[in-house]
């Protein structure tokens, strides 16, 4: 009976160890009544069914852990993944071990195709790679408001090798990879979004007169807090044609776009009441040959007559 199982012994670590005892100890009343090739059939059913009650068991136990732990949740998939696979690799090699196959030829073609499958997969596993760090550092959620790669939209979906992006009704797929190396900008972390907005007046208005209005209506608005988060308003630039002033207000993050175009349709409409000009690009073009005097075609010099050719004679 000892002959029986020392074949088990080649079971990978504590595992496989705690699967052939418990094994060991139900088939050896047995071993007095069943041949071996019996026995050994009946040793090989065990080892999987107490093999797969064992991974029930670590799965409940690591899933109650992730429940409770603060990693999203398509992080929790793949660990749950991670773990099916290993332990079932783990299951395979004790049953092979058990069985008398030599495991080191499949070790070696197991190791050979990893490198294969990672040089031909480098890009999706540097995407992969991306968004394990996106799931654990969490520089975004799903919801969000962020800025990445040229595009700005709401986080609608985070997966393992690329996160998607709501757009104003478009939808956009960016690789973790790309986002994992580049700069992000989230707007969702605070609950108020600076508003920056540019307005050029000519050189002939009244500054002061100008910077009032913008305060004026920003004080009208519904969506500025002026009291507690008063605005800054201020020349930033004199301009080919224009003296541009900037304005700086807080908002709520919901209503950016709202406060955005009616800050900038009020300050218009208060701008053409009040007689503040807004200049606009202008070229002006001047003809040279308008102020050139014409020359009088009486003095202008006649055209040569052209040289009478002689008739050629020809000779018979």
């Amino acid at each position: 009976m000892d002959e029986t199982f020392s074949s088990a012994d080649t079971g990978d670590g504590i595992i496989g160890e705690s699967i052939d005892d418990a094994v060991q100890n139900v088939t050896a009343p047995l071993s007095q009544y069943l041949s071996q090739p019996v026995l050994k059939i009946i040793s090989l059913a065990l080892i999987v069914i107490v093999g797969l009650i064992i991974l029930k068991i670590i799965l409940h136990v690591v899933r109650r852990a992730l429940n409770r732990s603060s990693l999203d949740d398509v992080l929790h998939s793949f660990i749950i993944s991670c773990i099916k696979v290993v332990y079932i690799i783990m299951l395979i090699m004790t049953v092979a071990g058990y069985m008398g196959i030599p495991m080191t030829p499949f070790i070696t073609v197991m190791g050979a195709c990893g490198a294969a499958v990672a040089l031909a997969l480098k890009d999706s596993l540097g995407n992969f790679a991306g968004g394990i760090l996106i799931l654990i550092s969490r520089p975004f959620k799903k919801g969000d408001f962020v800025e990445c790669s040229g595009y700005t939209g709401r986080v609608q979906e985070i997966n393992l090798l690329y996160s998607t992006l709501d757009a104003a009704g478009k939808t956009i797929t960016i690789p973790n990879g790309l986002i994992a190396n580049q700069t992000l900008v989230n707007l969702s972390n605070n609950d108020k979004r600076k508003l920056d907005c540019a307005f050029g007046i000519s050189y002939d208005s009244d500054i002061d007169k100008a910077k009032e209005i913008i305060r004026r209506v920003i004080e009208d608005a519904p969506y500025f807090d002026a009291v507690n988060t008063p605005p800054a308003i201020g020349v930033t630039e004199h301009a080919d044609s224009a003296v541009i002033i900037n304005a700086y207000v807080w908002c709520s993050n919901d209503d950016y776009y709202d406060a955005r175009y009616y800050l900038m349709e009020g300050v218009k409409k208060a701008f053409d009441k009040e007689g503040i000009e807004i200049p606009f690009p202008q070229v002006t073009v001047h003809r040279a040959w308008e102020n050139v005097e014409k020359p009088n075609k009486a003095e202008m010099p006649a055209k040569p007559e052209k040289a009478e050719m002689p008739e050629k004679t020809g000779t018979a």
